[in-house]
């Protein structure tokens, strides 16, 4: 009797061992850059969720400062904008690849509307929305069933909205409710809803910020309940959350950058770990990412610290699909740094750093 319990323990112990040590897939990291440098468009690695490496570089496709990407919960199609003035006569473009096994297929190619896209996102439902920051305009375009972009989009122009600031939507992200959208020039996010087949503001038009805040990329927690908006111009952080009448209301407003820093810098990118407990962002100046634990009954934030980027001018950075790892789009310095993430304190332990031109946009299939 003993013996088999013995035997059962060992043979559990075994499969929990064989589990732990399991071998993860290889995934696909697509690159998006600007090309007025060595870059060409847009490029692929593998990454190996096992040890943190890229290998395998490849130029997936030739394109004009595809700076922003954004792929399709089927994984059947990637976008890119044309972060450019002069794609036609009204400024930049948006292109649809059709993505298979890692390689991309061109679809077709739209204008915006609007000069020097920045950021796209996708509906899940057949729509895709541009944020053109020049332009300061937003360009909502309907999807053909393949998956390539209709013509005539809905333009959404900021421009009229203040007859001192100028308008510049930096980000352009569809939630359950409608369409939010960052507007940098204009220290606000904008709130749409979707009314038939166009958008129109939401009765919670506008979240304001502080004058020169800047307001750049945001994230959502608690399945929209709480609102993280990074602030390029001032530094910060401001976090939100939703009243019981569905409108947000500013609870807390951090700084990303240390006391004792002396010098410019300015924020870009912001993420959630997979699990909600920690919030990232990176600070272009300072070079660091930092790091802030997420209380999980308020949703304020604790700063746990930052780190070196290990190169210079970070803008996006991603978690892989495991979420063990970050990796740092380093644009000046034309590198991207893969950091190790600890999982119970958030911290990042440095990995290794692969040479790449101009790097932007880091995104997994």
């Amino acid at each position: 009797m003993k013996n088999s319990i013995l035997a059962g323990l060992v043979a559990v112990l075994a499969i929990a061992c064989a589990e732990k040590h399991q071998e993860k897939p290889m995934y696909t990291l697509f690159v998006g850059t600007y090309t007025d440098g060595d870059s060409e468009g847009i490029y692929t690695y593998s990454f190996d969720a096992n040890t943190g490496e890229l290998s395998n570089q490849k130029l997936a496709a030739k394109l004009t400062n595809p700076s922003y990407l954004a792929i399709s919960e089927d994984k059947k199609n990637l976008y890119a904008v044309q972060e450019t003035a002069d794609f036609d006569s009204l400024g930049g473009g948006v292109t649809a690849f059709r993505l298979e096994n890692g390689a991309l297929e061109l679809q077709n190619s739209r204008g915006t509307q609007g000069a020097h896209p920045c950021h796209l996102s996708l509906s899940g439902n057949g729509q895709l929305a541009v944020a053109n920051y020049t332009g300061g305009n937003v360009s909502i375009f309907a999807l053909n069933e393949d998956g390539s972009l209709a013509e005539n989009p809905q333009v959404i122009d900021h421009k009229p909205l203040d007859s001192v600031k100028t308008s510049h939507a930096h980000m352009a992200q569809f939630t359950p409710g409608g369409l939010m959208v960052t507007d940098l020039g204009l220290d606000a996010v904008k709130r749409y809803q979707k009314e038939e087949d166009k958008f129109t503001p939401a009765e919670q038009f506008s979240l304001t910020f502080k004058d020169g805040a800047g307001p750049r990329h945001f994230t959502f927690g608690k399945g929209g309940q709480l609102l993280y908006v990074i602030n390029e111009l001032n530094s910060t952080i401001s976090v939100f959350e939703k009243d019981t009448q569905g409108d947000y209301q500013e609870v807390q407003v951090v700084p990303t950058l240390a006391a004792d820093f002396d010098g410019e810098s300015f924020c870009a990118d912001i993420h959630l770990s997979p699990d909600g407990k920690f919030l990232y962002g990176s600070n272009r100046g300072e070079n660091t990412i930092v790091i802030f634990k997420v209380d999980q009954d308020s949703g304020r934030l604790d700063l746990v610290g930052r780190e070196s980027v290990r190169g210079d001018w970070p803008r996006n950075f991603s978690m892989d699909p495991t979420g063990e790892f970050l990796l740092v789009a380093n644009k000046k310095t034309s590198n991207i740094v893969v950091f190790k993430r600890d999982l119970e304190k958030g911290t990042l332990t440095f990995l290794n750093e692969t040479s790449h031109p101009n790097p932007v946009c880091l995104v997994f299939e």
